[in-house]
């Protein structure tokens, strides 16, 4: 009879575990197991999702030195495709690309991404942190032709190559691509050969580009980091410690000899800042 008793035991025993697994798998078992787990304590922090912001001469693969870095850390990284066509059309592409991530946000740009940023991350609250590499930090009415220009030392213009393209509207626009001549203004701490493959994979970006002026400052707002490249002839130096001064960017910190893709030559400096960043205001 024991014996009997204690085989209706087992047998009761594994019909509540695998009713309460079934249990489980549904979206109120869910729930449930979510509320238990929240009930014994807290657990992880989330990480964000770090969402990298290319410039101008350039696409996404100029982060292909500083996402595996972050990738190793845990962190889901998205390097967006910004479409490089000035601020009407940049900010609410990449604007829309962060309304479709769940969770935090640490939003990262180079160069002239900093402005595509600066204007679509005004907003959203599940972006936590801006971080600026070598970037432009427009305030609202400022244009990147007047930043740039505000202090000497841009060397970047004179080696872009106009092409005329015709606009969906039949008007005429100006796209500039970086010569095969631009490495010293540009990118003097790569490699030649690395030189040459970004230059020939390049995405050039609209003239308009530099006329648009800034609608929303999300500095303002959230906070920010920035990264000072000592040796660029793109976005003078001094230009990019005026506006980080300015953003009261929390941390800034400098690379002496890098250019202006500081991003390529020293992948883990940047690496580093952003998970500072995402630490910071997790």
């Amino acid at each position: 009879m024991a014996r009997n008793v204690s085989r209706r035991q087992v047998l009761a025993t594994g019909a509540a575990l695998a009713g309460s697994a079934a249990l489980t798998a549904t979206p109120l078992g869910a729930q449930a197991a979510n509320a238990a787990t929240a009930q014994a304590g807290p657990g992880p922090k989330i990480k964000p999702t770090i969402v990298l912001v290319h410039g101008g001469y350039a696409d996404s693969s100029c982060w292909n030195g500083v996402i595996p870095k972050l990738q190793r850390e845990g962190y889901t990284t998205i390097a967006a495709s910004n479409p490089l066509r000035g601020i009407p059309t940049d900010a609410p592409y990449i604007g829309s690309l962060l309304d479709s991530i769940s969770g935090p946000v640490v939003l990262v740009a180079h160069s002239m991404g900093g402005t595509v940023i600066t204007n679509a991350a005004a907003g959203k609250s599940n972006v936590k942190a801006l971080v600026y590499i070598a970037a432009f930090v427009p305030d609202v009415g400022e244009t990147q032709g007047e930043l740039i220009n505000k202090f000497p030392g841009s060397e970047v213009l004179p080696v872009s190559v106009p092409v005329p393209y015709t606009k969906p509207d039949g008007t005429t626009g100006t796209d500039l691509y970086l010569s095969k001549d631009g490495q010293a203004a540009f990118a003097a701490d790569i490699p030649t050969a690395t030189f040459r493959l970004l230059q020939a994979t390049q995405r050039p970006f609209d003239a308009d580009s530099f006329i648009y002026p800034t609608q929303a400052a999300a500095w303002r707002t959230i906070p920010s980091w920035g990264l000072v490249a000592g040796r660029d002839k793109a976005i003078p130096p001094a230009c990019e410690r005026f506006m980080y001064r300015r953003a009261n960017a929390r941390r800034v910190v400098e690379m002496p000899t890098a250019s202006h893709v500081v991003m390529i030559s020293h992948p883990r400096s940047v690496a580093d800042l952003i998970q500072d960043a995402a630490i910071a205001t997790s």
